[in-house]
């Protein structure tokens, strides 16, 4: 390689790196979603105890009181697997369901709601996507953050 592009080469490389890394270095997570994740988490752990292992992946989001956000998951028949939601917003009462595609309820009965956390069930009787859809029933913020985790076993 002639002198030239090796210069062109390493000066390119550099602006590349001044102009990409600083948002990587400086990123951050928002606050109220690390809370958010923190309660999902706390709703997992008596599962965890009995043999669920917790994905590291999470979806997460905010929505308005009565809002709903339907989360897309493959789920394999002959596995189970329990949904936590989670948020930071004391007082605010959320819900979790599960659909599978041909839009019916597919939740096992154990599935619960109390507060700001809730969670869902599901032993699925085929493989195929299935709907996780979340909702903010109420809540004192315009806007309430969420979290939802998922475990398997």
């Amino acid at each position: 390689m002639n002198p030239f592009a090796k210069v062109l080469l390493c000066t390119t490389s550099l602006l590349a790196a001044i102009v990409v890394l600083p948002s990587a270095i400086f990123a951050s997570v928002d606050p109220a979603t690390v809370y958010a994740r923190a309660f999902a988490i706390l709703a997992a752990e008596p599962y965890v105890k009995k043999g669920f292992h917790m994905r590291e992946d999470y979806w997460a989001g905010d929505l308005a009181p009565g809002e709903k956000k339907a989360v897309r998951q493959q789920l394999f028949k002959g596995d189970e697997y329990w949904f936590w939601l989670g948020t930071e917003v004391d007082h605010a009462k959320v819900s979790v369901h599960i659909y599978n595609s041909d839009g019916e309820l597919a939740e096992q009965p154990d599935s619960w709601a109390k507060d700001h956390i809730a969670a869902a069930h599901i032993i699925p009787k085929t493989t195929g996507s299935y709907f996780i859809i979340v909702s903010v029933e109420e809540s004192p913020a315009a806007r309430t953050h969420w979290a939802l985790a998922y475990g398997f076993r």
